[in-house]
């Protein structure tokens, strides 16, 4: 392996470099908050910027929501009020974040040019009233964006009050397919350009099933979400839409950034916020943007969290995973939306646990982030959102519980800063650490349209093997195909269905020079065009893990079979590759019952100066998973931390960060020489512990 102090060093220059600019590295985090002074009589704008700039916030977010405001008639613009603003924002010391206002039409627009609207499947355009509800490839939408992005960036380009600037909200559709014929004819287009003739298209669509074989493009539709007479679409062109979209979604943020670059200040930042799930789009696809941001709910009824009070408090590791997510991409990042109490839009929406907003913002500092702004100030009176708790309540002055967290965590934030050290030098073990993992929607999108068991859910195996990762207190980085592997002592790429012959042999160099890889169920199963190989099943894993992979099975969902390790049962019923292993390939867990019992589950095989190694279940728990995990880094000669049950920990500019998630206590074992800043080693839910 290459030493990884090398890329260390080169990360923390590139980051600085970005950083420089925009953020001062020993501020480290900022915070902010969402403000809609369109939503509010005038006369109170004052009191409650003055407010916001005293509970310590030090930049507010505007205008994402405005455009009915500012173009209240076409080609008539009102930014009296927003300058207004802007002007009491810089009075109380806030620097801003404005909103350019796309996700959301004024309905003018949406009345005289009903053609911007997304169509949905049943032919019925999309209504006002709504937000994303525009298409990204109608051509007059586009142009109506030019001129109001056209129109604020002229305006306040050379405003130093302006400390960047936000593209639309949460680009992404929600999931919702554009059936827009507009959009069936880029499709058609995006086709044409990566296929180049309709045998190439019929080829990789498998379309001679079925008789689905096209003569031409043009008897191309947007293939269908909802079950047919017997099925969806062809799996192979629903996932080429999924691209079409994200490369659509990129296209239409794209287009936004290269009005705003041509015209503001250097100074001022330009980014967008993609939600911290990112599966219907893809933000690394926005890489010509200075970073990217992202959106983060943790508490939303859908996520249960560790014990009893897990609901109240979210899963350990989803702040950290959307922070090593968003983050490498350019080397920094912000959460542009972080819940500040209770919403309403979720499946259940329950108080939150005590200082769990607290506990939120330093995970974000801990994971690395410049800034954290919170969606909103004041809780709505009116409209859907009108039980979304803000930082202050519903008569416009009252601290809310997570409004009084916010505030601890600003007065903390002020007191670390007097502790910074430009020269601090991370740790070198946990450096060795850092773990990559192997990120392509693409794995996600097909596995998703063929689960072959209703138990298979690529973000929740996913989500296991990360989880296991952080709770060893390893740090970690999402990648790209693109990014030199060497940089990493371990790199796990997940479920992998979807590959080709250059991506194992970079998987194979990177092994032999001194990487460890970890594989798991799944991988290799398909080219890049979805298809089996016409060899021997996952004939390029196979080779790569020394082990031949003859067949997976599934159990019911209230049985389970078991697999022997470290000498313990492990149950599992999701998926299971079973196994048979060639004689340079160790085996590390096997089969123990079922008709296949004694075969091999987990394989490991040496290569060069590095390691292979193949996890072939998938299980609920994910017990199993972790215990290899651990074995990996141990042959690997890498010492880790296992934190308890809940905890997350990590290093940050000379400061180590610990967080408890769980619904106990979880007590600390700290280094002789910590000098304990806030919190204790005995950590209750919820609390966290900051030491040098």
């Amino acid at each position: 392996m290459k030493t990884i102090f090398i890329f260390l060093i080169f990360l923390v220059f590139q980051t600085s470099m970005f950083a420089q600019s925009y953020f001062k590295p020993e501020n480290m985090l900022e915070t902010g908050v969402y403000y809609y002074p369109e939503s509010w009589s005038p006369d109170q704008w004052e009191r409650d910027i003055k407010n916001i700039s005293e509970i310590g916030f030090e930049f507010i977010h505007l205008a994402e929501f405005g455009w009915a405001k500012m173009e209240p008639e076409e080609g008539k613009y009102d930014f009296a009020w927003l300058d207004k603003v802007i002007e009491l924002s810089a009075k109380y010391k806030l620097k801003v974040i404005l909103g350019t206002p796309t996700a959301a039409p004024p309905v003018w627009l949406s009345q005289k040019y009903p053609e911007i609207l997304i169509v949905l499947e049943t032919g019925q355009r999309a209504q006002h009233g709504t937000r994303e509800h525009y298409s990204w490839s109608s051509a007059k939408y586009r142009e109506m964006t030019e001129k109001i992005v056209s129109a604020m960036a002229k305006r306040y380009s050379q405003n130093k009050n302006i400390w960047g600037w936000q593209i639309d909200n949460e680009p992404s559709h929600y999931g919702v397919v554009d059936y827009n014929e507009e959009a069936r004819l880029h499709f058609i287009e995006w086709l044409k350009k990566k296929y180049g003739t309709v045998e190439k298209l019929n080829h990789a669509w498998g379309t001679a099933f079925w008789s689905i074989t096209f003569n031409n493009f043009n008897q191309i539709e947007i293939p269908s979400k909802l079950k047919q007479v017997t099925d969806v679409a062809s799996q192979h062109s629903m996932i080429d839409y999924k691209r079409f979209s994200a490369d659509e979604c990129a296209d239409y943020v794209s287009f936004q950034g290269k009005i705003l670059k041509a015209t503001v200040r250097k100074e001022q930042f330009v980014t967008t916020n993609f939600m911290h799930h990112h599966t219907e789009v893809n933000p690394w696809l926005n890489d010509d943007l200075d970073f990217i941001s992202y959106t983060m709910y943790p508490i939303s009824g859908r996520y249960a969290g560790i014990g009893d009070q897990g609901f109240r408090l979210g899963e350990p590791a989803r702040i950290s995973y959307a922070n090593d997510f968003f983050r490498p991409l350019k080397g920094i990042t912000g959460v542009m939306e972080l819940q500040p109490g209770q919403i309403n839009w979720a499946p259940l929406n329950p108080q939150l646990y005590p200082g769990v907003v607290r506990a939120w913002l330093w995970n974000c500092f801990a994971g690395g982030l410049s800034f954290a702004c919170t969606y909103r100030y004041r809780q709505p009176l009116f409209g859907c959102e009108q039980y979304h708790y803000g930082i202050v309540g519903t008569d416009g002055v009252t601290l809310s519980s997570g409004g009084a967290e916010y505030k601890q965590f600003m007065l903390e934030m002020k007191q670390i800063r007097t502790r910074y050290n430009a020269n601090a030098v991370c740790p070198p073990d946990y450096m060795a650490l850092k773990t990559a993992f192997l990120f392509n929607l693409d794995n996600l999108w097909d596995t998703e349209w063929q689960k072959q068991t209703i138990q298979w859910d690529y973000k929740k195996h996913q989500g296991k093997l990360y989880s296991a990762v952080k709770s060893l207190c390893v740090p970690v980085d999402f990648i790209s195909e693109k990014v030199d592997f060497s940089a990493y002592n371990v790199m796990v790429a997940p479920a992998y269905q979807l590959l080709d012959k250059q991506l194992v042999d970079k998987w194979k160099s990177y092994a032999e020079n001194g990487g460890n890889l970890v594989l798991t169920c799944r991988a290799g199963q398909k080219d890049r065009d979805g298809h089996f190989f016409e060899a021997k099943w996952a004939p390029y894993v196979s080779e790569l893990i020394g082990a031949d992979i003859p067949m997976f099975d599934h159990m019911p969902v209230d049985q389970f079979a078991k697999i022997a390790f470290g000498g313990k049962q492990y149950e599992w019923n999701n998926w299971a590759d079973i196994l048979e292993p060639s004689k340079d390939a160790e085996v590390w867990a096997t089969y123990s019952d079922q008709f296949y019992a004694g075969k091999a589950a987990v394989v490991h095989r040496k290569l060069g100066k590095g390691s292979v190694t193949y996890i072939g279940c998938d299980t609920d728990d994910g017990l199993l998973e972790k215990e290899i995990l651990k074995k990996v880094y141990q042959s690997a000669g890498l010492t880790y931390n296992e934190l308890p049950e809940g905890v997350i920990q990590h290093w940050r500019d000379g400061f180590w960060v610990a967080i408890n998630y769980s619904s106990n206590v979880a007590k600390l074992t700290l280094p002789d020489n910590a000098q304990i800043i806030f919190g204790s080693p005995e950590l209750k839910p919820a609390e966290v512990v900051v030491w040098k």
